[in-house]
């Protein structure tokens, strides 16, 4: 069957399967025929058990691995990073040790030759992103001297600064703790709301999936697949968290996640 997308989705996977292939074993697909939209300057929260394939998604976006079939499209187009700005928060925050906070967030745009130091233009923009993330009194700092919350807004700066068309991340708050993660996400979700930069995020915490995701994937295990796909018309409003119906849908969800994982458990037992 041919599968189109919409002229509004900023990314497409088009039945896209990925195996990683290694001389101790034989292939295994990471992902198997997936199929999902994320349309133009929306944020998808991707969910599922570790090993289901979620940071494959991501990777496919980059670039970073072949499809054995399928493909991957941005804005109706063939996936390159040379052409799109894609931004990518790893979990461990990727900011180079030697290097100070400033030289850590301008870094992505200098890759892309786009930062002028000294451009007044280029440092304004600086200075406010530092500044709406209180850190512009650490800009010469280096990350070892850094809380993990601070680490997280540099990465978060390093991000945003590239005004990328799309921002991948990968479990970018749970290394942090449980206040700290909220504090983060909101931190987060104020950059957003300026820029509305289309994001995968990749999340193991059902709360972070409702509150930051306008559209959440429901991925299953062996091989890696997209289990369910649903819109979220609480992901992005800052004043749900605390309400009835955020509850009700974090219970809900969490309900559809258990039912998906005790169908994988039986299939298993079948074979």
């Amino acid at each position: 069957m041919k599968w189109h997308m919409n002229p509004t989705d900023m990314i497409a996977f088009d039945h896209l399967t990925v195996r990683y292939r290694s001389a101790e074993c034989a292939a295994a697909a990471a992902i198997a025929d997936v199929s999902l939209t994320v349309p133009q300057g929306t944020v998808c929260a991707i969910i599922g058990p570790s090993g289901c394939g979620k940071s494959t998604l991501l990777r496919a976006v980059a670039g970073l691995v072949q499809p054995e079939s399928g493909c991957v499209k941005i804005a109706g187009g063939k996936a390159d990073p040379k052409k799109y700005r894609i931004g990518f928060m790893p979990q461990n925050y990727g900011l180079l040790p030697w290097q100070t906070v400033r030289e850590n967030i301008v870094l992505g745009c200098r890759i892309r030759h786009d930062w002028h130091a000294g451009r007044e233009e280029d440092e304004a923009r600086l200075a406010r992103l530092m500044a709406a993330l209180h850190i512009e009194g650490l800009a010469t700092r280096y990350p070892h001297e850094l809380s993990g919350g601070q680490q997280q807004r540099v990465s978060l700066a390093r991000s945003f600064l590239l005004q990328p068309d799309i921002l991948l991340m990968d479990e970018p708050f749970s290394a942090l703790d449980a206040i700290t993660r909220e504090e983060m996400q909101d931190v987060f979700l104020a950059l957003w709301q300026e820029q509305h930069v289309t994001t995968l995020l990749v999340t193991h915490y059902v709360e972070e999936a409702l509150y930051l995701g306008q559209k959440i994937a429901l991925m299953a295990a062996d091989p890696g697949r997209i289990a369910r796909v649903f819109d979220n018309p609480l992901g992005g409003h800052p004043e749900q968290r605390g309400s009835r119906e955020f509850f009700e849908m974090s219970r809900a969800l969490r309900e559809e996640i258990r039912g998906i994982s005790a169908q994988h458990a039986g299939e298993g037992a079948a074979s």
